[in-house]
């Protein structure tokens, strides 16, 4: 079967469950910014991070999946999603970012003034800052949808938020005491 089908070519995309909607709209906004965010992760992983966190970036990369399926299901599909038993972000998820975040903080961050992206003269970092604002933009994208198209659920609102302030603290965090 070829990636190739033409399907896209009236201006439409595939939901799940045999869905279909706009290229142009929220929801599919929302999904390309976190694939955005996915791919800028990829890139920071592939840079040489340090030791540690490519696992970490690896399993924030998992979630992103997951909560990207959860973002290409209609409303009105959830309980079919639920019941398919499809991975999705949930409130432990947020919890868990905040723990790593609260770990990586605690060794260390050095930082003075405005952070400059690059400064750190590391392509793995600078690919994180790259994440930490495409992270931003999918916050933004994603609240849009919830406010203009109907409620999400509050992990996937705040997973965002949480995980852009991990990307920042891992770009700024002492690269000796990550080893640690």
């Amino acid at each position: 079967m070829s990636i190739i089908t033409g399907r896209g070519d009236d201006g439409k995309t595939d939901l799940l469950f045999g869905r279909r909607t706009d290229k142009t709209g929220r929801r599919v906004e929302a999904l390309g910014a976190v694939d955005e965010l996915n791919s800028a992760l990829g890139l920071a992983r592939a840079s040489g991070l340090e030791e540690g966190l490519e696992e970490l970036v690896d399993e924030v990369q998992e979630k992103l999946v997951g909560l990207m399926g959860q973002l290409a299901c209609l409303p009105e599909d959830a309980a079919t999603y639920d019941e398919k038993g499809y991975a999705k972000v949930v409130e432990a998820d947020v919890g868990w970012l905040e723990q790593q975040a609260g770990i990586y903080e605690d060794r260390g961050v050095r930082f003075k003034g405005w952070a400059r992206p690059g400064a750190e003269h590391s392509v793995a970092r600078a690919g994180l800052d790259l994440a930490r604002s495409v992270a931003r933009r999918a916050e933004r994208r994603v609240w849009e949808l919830h406010e203009q198209e109907g409620p999400l659920p509050q992990p996937v609102l705040l997973f965002f938020n949480r995980l852009s302030d991990l990307l920042w603290i891992l770009a700024r965090v002492d690269a000796e005491k990550l080893k640690h």
